[in-house]
């Protein structure tokens, strides 16, 4: 299969842009590109002299370095001042901390996050919440304590409602985001373990002053939710020490099969891009780039390099109408491998012990609510979960209600503890 850096033109590459560049907005780029193509094939005709070519692209997946410890030992921390928004600092102590946790196969890597612990003092066992932000994006400047620290994080209203009530926050910055590899987006396999992880690196943060078996949480959002519920689910085994009293879940990504389908909408296909990106980046077996055609491989390293606000918003805009065929050569949801590992990441095939607060809106256009009842049901068999429709909503209407109602239903589990 050709690569993007392939000098020959072929009628399948021709037919390709002629098909992308029907939608493209841009005349001055259908131009340019159109004259490369006619320049190479020129160049190629005329001369018997052999042609350099050009250093292959280098892969979309990256590598992961590796690294020594156990699951949850603190590798490095730096002193932060994370701020709601620029200019209005948190009243916190706060720390990025770097960490060691696993990937969706059990291999070690590391994993940065943020420890934010109230100055105010709490009247007994200060609780903990492991908080799994929502989408970020994929480049390294995207990570959440990064955008923390800079006030524009906006998940960042969420985890002051927690800070509020005096609770200690530690928040994974995800696989990926601010270390090495490509970030896991929407992998549960690979995503819970680094919110596990980060309440063990906090625990034991002599700075931070938490006692070693003091109340414990999870709250999760969007990715976040799909990251606090896989972290939920795979407490009981990858973590029993950490008992936790309470997990509130929104809008959770919990069938990826179900939202391939969903979100192959036109309007949001550069999440399913991000997904596969995921996949290939966690499963070896998983040949990205064997399954994209020019259009996917150009899009996918625009998406490398972006955060969810503002690149990809403005690069959906880019691509609206687009599906995920236009973009693959097979479809993954077509390929036994791609759809077993996909498979593979979907909740609800054992509960969590601890009870659940699992929400969702009504019209939400990136989590189909029927996903949320099912996970519900799912779940119910070993645990209790309480459903809660956040209304009329869409996602991003949803948010802030869901911040409120998970700050009041762990408030009442901790009075009860």
């Amino acid at each position: 299969m050709l690569s993007s850096s392939d000098k020959d033109v072929t009628q399948a590459d021709e037919e390709e842009l002629v098909r992308r560049e029907s939608r493209d907005t841009s005349g001055l780029r259908t131009a340019a590109r159109w004259l490369a193509a006619a320049g190479v094939a020129a160049g190629l005709a005329v001369s018997s002299t052999p042609v350099a070519t050009a250093a292959p692209a280098p892969a979309i997946v990256s590598p992961t370095a590796p690294v020594a410890g156990a699951p949850g030992d603190l590798l490095s921390y730096k002193q932060i001042m994370p701020k709601l928004i620029p200019w209005v600092p948190l009243d916190v102590q706060a720390w990025q901390i770097s960490y060691v946790s696993t990937d969706a196969t059990g291999d070690p890597i590391q994993v940065t996050g943020q420890l934010l612990v109230p100055t105010a003092p709490y009247p007994g066992e200060r609780p903990l919440i492991g908080y799994a932000v929502g989408t970020q994006g994929m480049a390294d400047r995207c990570a959440a304590s990064t955008m923390m620290s800079a006030g524009l994080e906006y998940e960042a209203p969420g985890i002051g409602a927690l800070l509020a009530r005096g609770w200690a926050v530690v928040a994974t910055d995800y696989p990926g985001l601010g270390s090495s590899g490509l970030h896991p987006y929407n992998i549960g396999r690979a995503l819970g373990p680094s919110v596990l992880d980060s309440i063990r690196a906090a625990r034991h943060f002599a700075p931070a002053g938490l006692a070693l078996d003091g109340p414990l949480a999870l709250v999760g959002y969007s990715e976040g939710g799909g990251a606090a519920g896989w972290a939920a689910q795979l407490q009981p085994s990858y973590a029993p020490e950490l008992r936790l009293t309470g997990v509130a879940v929104g809008a959770v990504p919990a069938d990826l099969e179900a939202e391939f389908h969903y979100l192959d909408n036109g309007l949001e296909t550069g999440l399913l891009l991000w997904g596969a990106m995921g996949l290939a980046q966690e499963y070896p077996e998983l040949d990205l780039e064997a399954i994209l055609n020019p259009a996917g491989k150009h899009w996918a390293w625009e998406l490398r390099d972006s955060c969810l606000f503002p690149e990809w918003t403005l690069n959906a805009l880019e691509h609206l109408g687009g599906h995920v065929d236009d973009y693959v050569t097979t479809n993954p949801l077509r390929d036994p491998a791609w759809l077993a590992r996909i498979r593979e990441n979907k909740l609800g095939a054992s509960a969590p012990a601890a009870p659940v607060l699992l929400a969702n809106a009504e019209f939400d256009e990136a989590v189909p609510v029927g996903t949320a009842h099912a996970l519900a049901d799912a779940w119910q068999a070993g645990t209790s979960v309480e459903f809660r429709s956040l209304g009329p909503l869409e996602h991003v209407t949803g948010m802030p209600v869901f911040w409120l109602s998970a700050a009041d239903w762990l408030g009442q589990r901790f009075a009860h503890q």
